[in-house]
């Protein structure tokens, strides 16, 4: 356990550097460069940028601490989530193949607030046959809110308790369903949008405009979000 312990404090600052070496490679691509698709200008690197710090590290890190005797594990999907984020994400565009794994190691990270017991479900379903697969042409970290708040909003300690995700590509759109039971302490059970879900629906308008559907509804205790997107070259 010491060592764990040891492994983490390390770990934390190791990524600390990285995130000021990522910054700063930020702000050399902004001067040297410019955004090869002047579409996304300000808007990618805003969120990205926002989300690393605020957001997606500090939920992580605080999972992390939580359970020091699954740091080992954890600490190498961090490592894979954080990869993407400096090297893949920059370009702005990725593949739904990298955008799926990031979401299966984001999804991996959280599972360790879970008991083993947790009804936890996941789907992935890709079509290999998908002409998108493997073709640049979706924004990174769109589906992060949707992913994490499932974690962050679930009620996990009754009897009933469960999160779905369902990950789907097929016939050229790139699905994400997520339903969960709310904790009575969550914003989610007073309102019908969910952290920082207005946000990405602002994002997404701007990114994809009628190419997407974002529907989101509260029935009883369950919370329901689903995300569609029409993918083009």
């Amino acid at each position: 356990k010491d060592y764990l312990i040891i492994l983490l404090v390390g770990a934390v600052i190791y990524f600390w550097f990285r995130m000021r070496k990522y910054k700063q490679m930020i702000d050399d691509y902004n001067k040297s460069t410019g955004y090869l698709q002047r579409k996304y200008e300000n808007i990618e690197l805003e969120n990205i940028d926002a989300r690393l710090n605020q957001h997606l590290f500090k939920n992580v890190l605080n999972s992390i601490q939580s359970h020091v005797y699954q740091s080992y594990y954890t600490i190498e999907k961090l490592s894979n989530v954080l990869d993407y984020v400096l090297y893949k994400t920059p370009k702005q565009l990725v593949s739904p193949r990298d955008e799926i794994d990031f979401l299966k190691n984001l999804i991996e990270i959280n599972k360790i607030k879970l008991t083993p017991l947790f009804d936890l479900r996941i789907k992935i379903l890709i079509d290999e046959r998908d002409l998108f697969l493997d073709q640049k042409v979706i924004a990174p970290l769109v589906m992060v809110d949707l992913i994490e708040n499932a974690f962050k909003h679930a009620d996990i300690q009754s009897e009933d308790a469960f999160i779905s995700i369902v990950i789907e590509l097929k016939n050229g759109f790139f699905n994400l369903a997520v339903s969960n039971k709310i904790s009575t302490k969550s914003a989610l059970a007073k309102k019908n949008s969910g952290i920082g879900v207005n946000n990405l629906e602002k994002r997404l308008k701007h990114l994809y405009q009628d190419r997407y559907k974002l529907n989101k509804a509260v029935d009883g205790d369950i919370y329901a979000v689903s995300l569609k997107i029409k993918l083009e070259e």
